[in-house]
């Protein structure tokens, strides 16, 4: 009798550390995959918030920069020298734009 007993208490031991374990483990599987959704929606939030053009200062003239270019896919016919000093330090930090056309009406006025 006893030793149906300790097999008894055996086997409801393994099956409760058998229980526990995969309970642990589906936890942890759920907490990376959230993990892993965080983090793509994060990047994602970070590429939506960079404008689609930008214009900076590019080697002493104002550059018209795509999202993600490091180089100006044109130039401004923008005289950096003639501007106060508060729209050049704006330009040096960059000045963002959404859509083309909001691209186009700046250089309209600043061109002008």
């Amino acid at each position: 009798m006893m030793r149906f007993m300790d097999k008894r208490i055996y086997f409801t031991l393994v099956s409760a550390v058998t229980v526990s374990g995969f309970i642990a483990i589906c936890t942890m599987g759920q907490s990376v995959r959230q993990y892993k959704a965080e983090m793509k929606l994060a990047a994602a939030a970070t590429e939506q918030t960079e404008p689609l053009y930008t214009i900076r200062e590019h080697c002493g003239r104002a550059g018209i920069f795509c999202r993600g270019n490091n180089e100006p896919f044109r130039y401004a016919d923008i005289n950096l020298f003639l501007l106060p000093e508060s729209d050049r330090e704006q330009i040096r930090e960059g000045i963002g734009f959404d859509t083309e056309q909001d691209l186009r009406a700046y250089l309209e006025d600043m061109e002008s």
